[in-house]
């Protein structure tokens, strides 16, 4: 090649050797701060940073050789220009894709991989819209754009100028001989590239066992910590691990489709104690149980929920099924578990046509006269909620869209005023109503008006907003029951109110939810109150989760169900003694857990080693106990996959959604 050709190639592959490498290094010390793994030697820790970073470092020297390969054979003419093209377009890419997840995981503390990028890219307006792009600091935005502006016209601009400065021809004229010297030495520059490429996709494929041996002086619990942050994904190169996780959400084995006998049409049958009561569903978002009063009285964040909760019935150990507000709606609306596979360019499965296979509880309700809405005050899409409020079976749908335009000091406020005219109208018909609420202010980043005085809560400033939005939410509810008391409504109405998942503040290096089955991402409240019952309050102690929800609304309202397949209890009649509980990650294939008893037990599909903890005496979530599973663990672990299959199956063959999971 010409000294140009070496200037051009080098005045961009270098910047992005580096570039990669010191994010990589960065994301590293971030992580490993997040360990605290106390005094570890010198040796061991710089060997654990070679071995962390060595899936990067294999990927960029077989980047570089690649397109030096490539340079060599594509010499002149309409092969140049195109190679051109793509060398800065892919670099572009990769630069965009090893930025983001670093931000990512300095943000939420976890690796970014496709199924993310697939779910969020057709939500981008919404993501920007309620200002989520917000929370990004401007030095990232800054690195972001100096990036990707040198990646697209630094190499241009520094080859004209040492160019005219050395004053080098254009072009160099290549003799034939010369020709097929540079074709053969592209081949063998692309081959030894690929031997490179190949190399970064084995290094991590252990997980962090490969770094234990480098001090075999740490405990099992420390090792535990090292796999929990130094997973598979983590220590393969960003863009790798974002290829990676396309091509096994495109090609990977879905469980086989076992036809599963349909279960008979669901409904309802009304006895001699039957009522034809209102309901009400408060889906509380992002509302973990922990920092709400009823489950931490030292915590004087929500006041008017914890009055409430003393005479109502309260479940001390609630769980969410899958830690996202969609997928949460499905569950204690439909008494079913949500899919746990999805589409493979992003959506919710449930809000396709036909996506939710059975009769919810709003289907169950209208078919006993009852009218329904669903009133929530973000956009309609977010989560395609617009389409999946249908399949959920409500008639009257309520979104920001549709909400009076003046401004509020908090978006939950907007829901109050279209709820008393809908219940007005409702109450002028006579006719019995399911209402349900979906709140939004508790949601990341827990935004505050500027008028708003706030409490200091913790010192931690995204938790002390948190705990913040929590307060204002709780007053929310206040104004919406003394709604329905104004109207006349709230005696004969059963008031259900449940987090749709929890919200993780850094407790095991991790942000937010969605992606992880710890406590603080699973733990909900869960409130049924009836002012006919529950005068004195009662407790269900046994775990439970928002499967429940619908038989025991139906069971308050003096109905029986017929057929169907629901997959919860009553909470009003002794739950099972041997009931296992089971929960799934939103991204398919990061994980799947189950609770029985007070036994957690953690299946990571292979990114990193499974966790076993006792919440009787592990709460937090501490000492991982898997080493002491034995054939336990492995039971438990073809348990979890069995529950997974039989998911998969119900959506795909009973209902007419054969072949859609993961198309």
């Amino acid at each position: 090649m010409s000294r140009r050709d070496w200037v051009y190639l080098l005045s961009l592959l270098t910047p992005f050797v580096f570039y990669n490498l010191a994010l990589k290094a960065s994301t590293i010390s971030i992580a490993w701060e997040s360990v605290r793994l106390g005094d570890w030697g010198s040796l061991a820790y710089l060997g654990a940073h070679i071995y962390l970073m060595g899936s990067d470092v294999a990927f960029s020297l077989g980047y570089v050789l690649l397109w030096v390969g490539i340079f060599a054979a594509a010499r002149s003419g309409l092969l140049r220009w195109t190679v051109v093209f793509l060398f800065h377009i892919i670099t572009i890419l990769i630069v965009l894709i090893n930025t983001s997840a670093h931000q990512y995981f300095q943000e939420f503390g976890t690796t970014l991989d496709y199924e993310i990028i697939a779910f969020e890219l057709p939500r981008i307006k919404e993501v920007v819209h309620y200002g989520l792009v917000d929370e990004v600091p401007l030095s990232a935005w800054v690195l972001m754009g100096v990036a990707l502006l040198y990646t697209a016209l630094g190499p241009w601009l520094l080859t004209r100028f040492v160019g005219r400065w050395r004053g080098w021809p254009e072009r160099p004229t290549s003799t034939r001989i010369l020709y097929n010297f540079y074709y053969m030495s592209s081949l063998g520059l692309c081959s030894i590239a690929l031997l490179f490429g190949s190399l970064s996709l084995l290094i991590g494929e252990d997980g962090p066992s490969s770094i234990g041996a480098l001090a075999p002086e740490l405990s099992s619990n420390k090792l535990a910590q090292l796999s929990e942050r130094f997973s598979r994904s983590f220590v393969r190169d960003p863009f790798v691990n974002v290829v990676m996780t396309a091509g096994e959400a495109i090609t990977g084995e879905e469980p086989a489709a076992v036809a599963v006998e349909p279960p008979p049409p669901a409904s309802l049958v009304p006895t001699t104690a039957s009522e034809r009561r209102n309901v009400v569903l408060i889906l509380l978002e992002s509302t973990r149980a922990q920092p709400t009063t009823p489950y931490n009285e030292d915590l004087d964040t929500t006041p008017f929920l914890n009055e409430l909760a003393k005479s109502s019935l309260l479940a001390e150990q609630a769980y969410t099924v899958m830690p996202t507000t969609s997928k949460a709606n499905v569950a204690a609306n439909c008494g079913i578990a949500p899919s746990t596979a999805e589409p493979v360019f992003g959506g919710v499965m449930e809000a396709a046509p036909g996506g939710i296979p059975t009769p919810c509880l709003a289907d169950l309700l209208r078919d006993q006269g009852y009218n329904t809405v669903f009133f929530m005050s973000t956009s309609k899409n977010f989560e395609n909620f617009e389409d999946l409020q249908k399949n959920l079976g409500y008639e009257s749908f309520y979104s920001e869209e549709s909400m009076p335009e003046k401004d509020f000091d908090f978006k939950d406020d907007r829901m109050l005023k279209p709820s008393e005219e809908w219940l007005g109208n409702q109450k002028e018909s006579g006719k019995p109503f399911l209402a349900t609420y979906l709140t939004y202010d508790t949601h990341y980043p827990y935004t505050l008006p500027d008028s708003y005085e706030q409490e200091r809560f913790a010192d931690d400033e995204d938790l002390n907003r948190y705990l913040n939005t929590l307060r204002y939410q709780d007053q929310w509810l206040k104004n919406l029951f003394e709604q329905y008391k104004k109207l006349g409504l709230y005696e004969d109405t059963v008031f259900v109110l449940v987090g749709d998942h929890g919200e993780a503040f850094g407790e095991h290096g991790l942000s937010i939810h969605g992606n992880f089955l710890y406590e603080e991402g699973l733990s909900i409240p869960l409130i049924i109150h009836d002012p006919k019952r529950f005068a004195n309050g009662n407790r269900v102690k046994d775990p439970v989760n928002q499967l429940d929800i619908l038989p025991t609304v139906s069971e308050l309202l003096g109905y029986q169900i017929e057929g169907g397949a629901y997959q919860g209890n009553s909470l009003l009649r002794p739950l099972p003694k041997d009931r296992t509980l089971f929960f799934s990650c939103f991204m398919e294939k990061k994980c799947i857990a189950s609770l029985r008893g007070n036994i957690k037990y953690i299946h990571h599909f292979g990114n990193r080693s499974d966790e076993v903890f006792d919440l009787s005496v592990d709460p937090l979530e501490k000492h991982n106990l898997a080493e002491e599973g034995g054939k336990d663990l492995q039971e438990r672990r073809n348990e979890l996959l069995a529950w997974r299959s039989k998911i998969a199956n119900f959506y795909r063959t009973n209902y007419g959604l054969e072949g859609s999971e993961g198309q």
